[in-house]
């Protein structure tokens, strides 16, 4: 019977111990916001709230005697021990009487963070309560874009004014087989809010993927996703084009919004709301785009871009997909061609060709006749000076061979004078 008479009092004094306990609160606040740490104490009279932190008293409230709840605030004293939350904490008076001793701190920054104790004193007794505040700076926007500036190109995941530091990861849809080795860099104000940047060198040989940055924060919050992909096309004046757009299936009932860019500032096409199904589009696009809104909800937000012109439709055309946390972006740098203008353009190439064609063959005509002439020139004078001997004795040969054959001729000549002269002398005679 001692052993469960002892055993009996232990439990007694357990529970007396632990009737007054509370189990330790923890509250997360957003920096710059209102947050509040609760405490809840048995109704009395004549009650002093305390709230320490890290042990150090920092606010302190104390009611009066015989208080009704219309004239409390005029006999209660409010006490800030802290430099720092004097006039951002407060309790609300008119609920103490009913055992609410809450602290509201306003305009919270990083270095409000730590461990709270609630101590309320009253003509009852005494009450404690823990109350462990976080604070932290969600994420609010992140961006992905496109960059060029290390010279190659690489996708930029930007998270701004957050705590605490969030984890950045990446991968490609589809997966690749690839070691994807971003640089991811984290640098905080003095505020203590931080800024991250996270870049990825695009994969070679693989224009069509989506690259997605997942960031993760450690206080549970959701986390945030942004993907982005990158394309080229081509279309012609006049003819209709298919700018495509298509969203990843992780996203439900997303919203849609188009925009267009040609070195301005974009220029909003339309808009389409998922939950009411409807297509809102801007004065200037609305003979130029159509929408399949029965196509969206799947997932295809392609633009069908009706009657191009050129040059006013060229440039980047973008969709963005969106749904709470998640953001899919799709760029298409589209090039309207003009028909005449290539016609034009391939006609002047053509004739600048025969031009350079025709030159080169002028160029070597007259090369070609130059040398001709040259060469001619050359044998005509190099012929009497090789053998000048020789010319000389055919000179003196043909002279020769004149001479003989005048004399025959002489001679010929005189003989027959002289045959005619005696026959004439004999017909004479005869």
């Amino acid at each position: 019977m001692s052993a469960i008479h002892t055993w009996a009092c232990v439990l007694l004094w357990i529970g007396f111990a632990t009737q007054d306990k509370t189990p330790d609160v923890t509250v997360t606040c957003v920096v710059s916001e209102e947050c509040i740490l609760p405490c809840s104490f048995q109704p009395g009279s004549k009650e002093t709230i305390e709230w320490f932190r890290q042990d150090e008293v920092v606010y302190k409230f104390e009611r009066g005697d015989d208080n009704d709840d219309d004239d409390e605030e005029d006999s209660s004293e409010e006490h800030f021990e802290h430099e720092k939350l004097a006039s951002r904490a407060s309790v609300f008076p008119h609920l103490i009487s009913r055992g609410n001793a809450t602290l509201i701190l306003r305009r919270v920054g990083l270095k409000d963070r730590g461990t709270y104790r609630c101590h309320v004193s009253t003509q009852k007794g005494e009450h404690n309560a823990k109350v462990i505040m976080k604070v932290e700076a969600p994420i609010q926007s992140l961006s992905l874009e496109l960059s060029r500036l290390s010279g190659y190109e690489e996708m930029k995941c930007t998270i701004r004014n957050v705590f605490p530091a969030p984890r950045v990861t990446w991968v490609t849809e589809p997966p690749t087989f690839e070691d994807l080795r971003p640089v991811t860099r984290k640098t905080a104000d003095k505020q203590g809010l931080f800024t991250v940047d996270s870049r990825l060198k695009t994969l070679n040989g693989q224009p069509d993927l989506i690259y997605i940055c997942k960031v993760t924060m450690s206080y549970g919050s959701p986390a945030w996703t942004a993907s982005l992909r990158e394309r080229a096309i081509k279309g012609t004046k006049g003819k209709d084009l298919t700018i495509p757009c298509f969203a990843p299936p992780y996203l439900n009932n997303p919203f849609l919004h188009w925009s267009f860019s040609n070195g301005e500032d974009p220029s909003h096409i339309l808009n389409y709301d998922s939950q009411s199904g409807r297509t809102k589009s801007s004065p200037p696009w609305d003979n130029h785009v159509e929408l399949d809104g029965f196509r969206v909800p799947f997932g295809d937000g392609s633009l069908r871009l009706m009657d191009p012109k050129h040059p006013e439709h060229t440039g980047s055309y973008t969709c963005v997909f969106s749904v709470p946390h998640n953001t899919h972006t799709e760029r298409t740098d589209v090039t309207i061609n003009d028909p005449l203008d290539g016609r034009r353009v391939s006609g002047g190439e053509a004739i600048s060709h025969w031009w350079i064609i025709g030159l080169v063959i002028g160029v070597l005509l007259l090369a070609l006749a130059g040398m001709l002439a040259y060469l001619k020139l050359k044998g005509v004078v190099s012929k009497p000076r090789n053998n000048p001997e020789e010319v000389t004795e055919l000179h003196s040969v043909k002279d020769s061979a004149a001479e003989g054959n005048l004399n025959e001729s002489k001679l010929l000549t005189a003989g027959g004078t002289s045959e005619q002269s005696s026959l004439q002398t004999g017909t004479h005679l005869t």
